[in-house]
């Protein structure tokens, strides 16, 4: 690892650009800001923006790798597609949580520790609890008692248990520290503070939810996965939505780039990655919880506001502008069953649709007259074609004219036309869209053409704008782990199991009604972004999606409506590698996860090694370090901590609270 440098510091400099905003209405230094006089209230918003900057690549990429993202970008696509994981992925969630965020823990407490700012002592211990235990869950082994220590430039590298019961003891010391009243003239930790506002009571209840979420890990573990102790915790921690940590994130006409990056620093780390730009989609693994929980055919009420639509059938008027449209939900993206879009289409890509202008004829060539007529068929009441002759013994040609304001795939492969129904994430913040907008309109749009006339390409997804919540801790997990662990601890189904799983998806449908409700309120037109119909959550709630009785309640009833509520969040990775995926042979809960495998496009052999679904080896269970941090720089000290670091199939070794021993952990990392 290379010397860190104190980026954060340069960052101060900024808080000097106005904004009606919290984002950057923070006292800024009299003097100049150097390591010994920046104000602790200057250095916390920027470790909790870039922790949240890695935690969203993390959450992104490690959701490609649990199935609820497909991306079409060369790296992710590894992840959700091919499963042949690349070190392309690696890099970012390290080097902005040493970088941007560790490097200043330690100063920001020394400092405040000076002025007896216990709260901001406390904080520092919580994130780095957050940070290095997100860092475990990725790469196993890394740097951690001398991580951020000055003057160490090859830190040693430390196992998976020594940084695990680090974190936690970092956890009960901030719970210390802030049930400690700060000395008099010390910094109020509201001056700082960007995710609970400085409220004491709301970051001693997410240390609880925290380690609730962490001795969850341990559930292999017979010797130390303790129940009791979790539901202790959860009895100290979010008791209801208001106890919620949530990072609340703006579309801002005044927002700027940060130092390292320059993306927008109010907007969402999980838009930052999912939805910046025009690559991801909703899987059809996903798409099927949404549609069909249970196998009940009921279609959620959250999926209208989790799955993107788009503009279709556009009239446009004599100015050029939207006059008509429907509004068409998007497909979904199969990648673990059939793939018969990736694998008849060639690439494992989606294509990215083009917005017509002007007339557009492309003329599509057939070798089948059956495929050929169904094509034709298919574009009656949508497009003017017509059928030729391809001047060839066999081939036919269909020629398709698309009229302004249409929507098409700027190809002449027949396989591809069909992509337009494939609506991307992507939404647009003020910043980055290449037309300015309304800060009330995060839309993406085809092109600057399609900008002009209003023609939508995608409305977003509720995780995913830039001013979605940056979701922390909340209530509806802390319910979710609590029906887990009873589940766990009786051996199956109770009624306090299933109240605690019915309290998770109605906490969840309350948490995204609530937003939704604030949106409509703040003026947004986009229908996606606006509540529920209260009835049918109702409904919902009474359905066959949902289980109604304690003693048919499954492990699966709980896993997937927490994998659904959870979305874009590393937690649904760590669960399912707890789970063993769909291996099915963990306890008596039979398969969890059913439907999730190796796809069609599986080429990842010489990374997953395992050659069936019970052997550990079959799945993604790690990343490889960064080769151009560690890799490179400190392979020796890696090496003598996991000698398989470099190896190809590193991704397939479990790490340590993915193990039931500590035996079978080292066979693993020293054999």
């Amino acid at each position: 690892m290379k010397t860190l440098k104190y980026i954060a510091l340069s960052c101060v400099l900024m808080f000097s650009i106005s904004s009606c905003t919290d984002w950057l209405d923070v006292n800024t230094d009299p003097s100049s800001p150097n390591n010994n006089t920046a104000l602790i209230a200057n250095r916390l918003p920027w470790i909790q923006h870039f922790y949240m900057y890695s935690a969203g690549v993390t959450n992104y990429r490690t959701a490609c790798q649990a199935g609820v993202f497909y991306s079409a970008s060369a790296n992710p696509n590894t992840f959700s597609v091919t499963w042949k994981c690349a070190t392309g992925n690696t890099t970012t969630p390290y080097q902005t949580w040493f970088v941007g965020a560790a490097t200043n823990l330690n100063d920001m407490y020394e400092a405040a520790q000076k002025e007896g700012a216990y709260h901001y002592m406390a904080v520092a211990e919580v994130i780095h609890a957050m940070g290095f235990m997100e860092m475990l869950d990725l790469y196993g082994e890394i740097p951690y008692t001398q991580a951020l220590t000055k003057g160490i430039i090859s830190p040693a590298y430390d196992d998976g248990k020594t940084i695990y019961n680090g974190c936690i003891a970092k956890l009960d010391e901030a719970i210390s520290l802030f049930s400690k009243t700060q000395e008099a003239g010390a910094t109020s930790l509201s001056a700082g503070d960007m995710w609970n506002k400085g409220d004491v009571s709301k970051w001693i209840k997410l240390c609880y939810g925290l380690k609730a979420r962490y001795m969850l890990k341990l559930s292999k573990k017979i010797d130390l996965f303790k129940p009791d102790d979790i539901l202790a915790c959860l009895d100290k921690g979010p008791q209801s939505n208001a106890d919620n940590t949530v990072i609340t994130c703006y579309n801002n006409s005044t927002d700027v780039g940060d130092y390292l990056w320059g993306d927008p620093i109010m907007t969402s780390g999980n838009w930052d990655y999912a939805a910046y730009g025009n690559t991801q989609r909703i899987s059809q693994y996903y798409y099927n919880l949404l549609t069909n929980m249970r196998g009940s055919g009921i279609v959620d009420p959250r999926m209208s506001k989790i799955v993107p639509a788009c503009m279709t059938n556009i009239s446009l008027d004599a100015s050029g502008k939207v006059a008509s449209y429907a509004w068409t939900r998007s497909l979904p993206v199969d990648f673990y069953g059939t793939s018969s879009r990736l694998v008849n289409g060639g690439p494992t890509s989606i294509t990215l649709p083009t917005y017509a202008s002007k007339k557009v004829k492309l003329a599509y060539t057939f070798k089948s007259t059956s495929t050929r007529d169904a094509f034709a068929a298919a574009q009656v009441g949508k497009h003017a074609y017509r059928i030729a002759s391809g001047g060839t013994t066999g081939v036919d040609t269909v020629e398709v004219t698309y009229q302004p304001g249409s929507i098409y795939v700027n190809s002449t492969n027949y396989l591809y036309a069909g992509d337009t129904m494939y609506v991307t994430l992507q939404n647009n913040s003020y910043l980055t869209s290449p037309v300015k907008l309304s800060t009330l309109d995060m839309n993406w749009y085809y092109s600057t053409a399609a900008t002009t006339a209003g023609a939508v390409g995608s409305t977003g997804s509720f995780q995913l704008r830039p001013n979605s919540d940056f979701e922390v801790l909340t209530y509806h997990e802390m319910c979710f782990i609590r029906a887990e662990v009873l589940m766990r601890k009786n051996n199956g189904g109770t009624q306090a199991a299933l109240d605690a799983y019915q309290a998770g998806i109605k906490a969840h449908l309350d948490f995204m009604q609530a937003k939704l409700t604030s949106w409509k309120s703040a003026g947004f037109t986009n229908p996606d972004m606006w509540p529920m119909d209260q009835s049918a959550i109702a409904s919902y709630m009474t359905s066959n999606a949902v289980c109604q009785s304690a003693g048919s309640l499954t492990m699966a009833d709980v896993m997937l409506q927490k994998y659904l509520a959870m979305g874009c969040s590393i937690e649904n990775y760590n669960d399912m590698r707890r789970f063993n995926f769909s291996a099915g042979n963990v306890g008596s809960f039979g398969v969890v996860y059913p439907g999730y495998d190796r796809g069609p496009l599986f080429a990842g052999g010489s990374q997953l090694t395992g050659g069936s679904k019970t052997d550990p080896k079959y799945w993604m269970r790690r990343w490889m370090l960064p080769s151009s941090l560690e890799l490179n720089y400190n392979s020796a000290n890696a090496k003598a901590m996991n000698i398989h670091c470099g190896d190809a199939n590193v991704w397939c070794l479990p790490i340590w609270w993915d193990c039931a021993t500590d035996d079978e952990y080292n066979n693993y990392i020293k054999k």
